[in-house]
């Protein structure tokens, strides 16, 4: 499937929904940028070059990949001193537009869908409920993974969880790591421009590219369900 150009249209047939969380169905954000500049202070990291880096990628691979020769206890100490500021913190979570109206006409139509994150299930669930989304019937977090985003596992347990075929299921993601692990799963990505261009999420083979969940639109023929978007790819 080809990217579409600005303002073409792009129907999809599909079975199931994959959505990441963090920046596609909520903006964590600000909870993001405090935590994160934490860890950054704390190892004389710069911001600037930490915070690009983590978008998208479980937070213990993150800083493994900062603290090359640290020892495990020590990123076990880091992982779970981060996942305590990011699950207690939630002052700013907000869902993006569109995030809570699809999600409740998905399970008004039983479409199934799941929500699969690089945020471990305490943080998840604090920012699911903190943004006030319809919480998922499956969740797939680094926990249930060996691994993380860019690699296709969490995608395709997200697909199992649902019963479906990757190759029948949609992935909503707003990181390239994102893309890059439903894009090697084998599942169709859609990306959500909110942190990163269209350029750089098409070059991970995003199909298309939206600025928002309002932009998807969901009918049927017959029993074929299909979704509908409007490309905002610059």
């Amino acid at each position: 499937m080809n990217s579409l150009k600005k303002n073409e249209m792009m129907n999809i047939n599909f079975e199931g929904l994959l959505f990441d969380l963090d920046g596609t169905l909520i903006d964590s954000s600000e909870v993001i940028h405090r935590a994160w500049s934490a860890f950054a202070v704390k190892y004389q990291i710069p911001t600037d070059v930490l915070l690009p880096a983590i978008q998208g990628k479980p937070a213990h691979e993150s800083i493994l990949a900062f603290r090359p020769t640290a020892s495990k206890i020590d990123i076990a100490e880091d992982t779970k001193w981060l996942e305590m500021m990011e699950s207690t913190d939630t002052d700013g979570v907000i869902a993006l537009p569109g995030s809570i109206d699809l999600l409740n006409k998905l399970n008004e139509q039983k479409i199934p869908w799941a929500i699969v994150t690089s945020g471990t299930l305490p943080v998840a669930s604090a920012r699911i409920n903190a943004a006030n989304l319809p919480f998922p019937s499956h969740l797939v977090t680094p926990e249930q993974v060996t691994h993380g985003k860019p690699d296709p596992e969490p995608y395709l347990l997200g697909a199992s969880k649902l019963g479906l075929n990757i190759g029948d299921c949609i992935v909503f993601e707003d990181a390239p790591a994102g893309i890059e692990s439903g894009d090697r799963a084998g599942a169709k990505t859609i990306g959500i421009l909110t942190q990163f261009s269209a350029s750089e999420l098409q070059e991970k083979n995003a199909n298309a590219c939206i600025t928002t969940l309002q932009e998807v639109s969901i009918s049927f023929d017959g029993c074929q369900k299909i979704l509908s978007i409007g490309n905002c790819s610059l």
